[in-house]
């Protein structure tokens, strides 16, 4: 049984929590998050540490404090440092490039792919091929590089796809000559 819900939060000087209620707001660098907790989650904060206790004591409800523990963590890592993460493009004629709010993705298709950018997240095309997003959601920011990644998973044959950094793909041999 993990015990990550009852390891305390260390907050940096330049973050500011407010708990109000069932809803708690993160204030930092990098912008500002907000998320609704449970009635059964109690939270208090002292002296740049947060802790997130419990009302009752059920299994359920552990693993409800282990949660939201983890999504009040990232929320304070990402208005602090924030999340970064690096899509590769692999593939011949593969290379993708940012227009205004959109990125627009050339992956061997008849047509470009064009995605739109959510306002939260920073995009940059280094060298056609790979792709930096950076964003203080972490949620938002794995859904949005699941969604590119979407229009071209890596195939085990040849290796070609949208990858992220450093993911490894296991090559399948493929068809054996006579």
């Amino acid at each position: 049984m993990s015990r990550i819900g009852k390891l305390p939060i260390t907050i940096p000087e330049n973050v500011d929590i407010n708990c109000d209620g069932s809803e708690i707001i993160v204030k930092g660098q990098f912008g500002t998050l907000q998320t609704q907790i449970p009635e059964i989650i109690n939270i208090t904060q002292t002296n740049g540490i947060l802790k997130v206790g419990l009302k009752e004591e059920t299994r359920n409800v552990r693993a409800l404090q282990g949660l939201y523990r983890t999504l009040i963590n990232n929320m304070v890592i990402g208005v602090s440092k924030q999340f970064d993460l690096t899509l590769m493009l692999k593939g011949v004629g593969y290379r993708a490039t940012v227009q205004d709010t959109e990125i627009v993705l050339n992956l061997g298709y008849s047509h470009p792919v064009k995605i739109a950018i959510p306002k939260e997240i920073s995009v940059e095309v280094v060298q056609n091929t790979t792709i930096n997003l950076k964003s203080c959601n972490k949620e938002l920011l794995g859904q949005f590089a699941s969604n590119i990644r979407a229009w071209r998973q890596p195939e085990p044959y040849k290796g070609k796809g949208i990858l992220y950094k450093d993911e490894q793909i296991l090559r399948k041999a493929g068809k054996s000559g006579k």
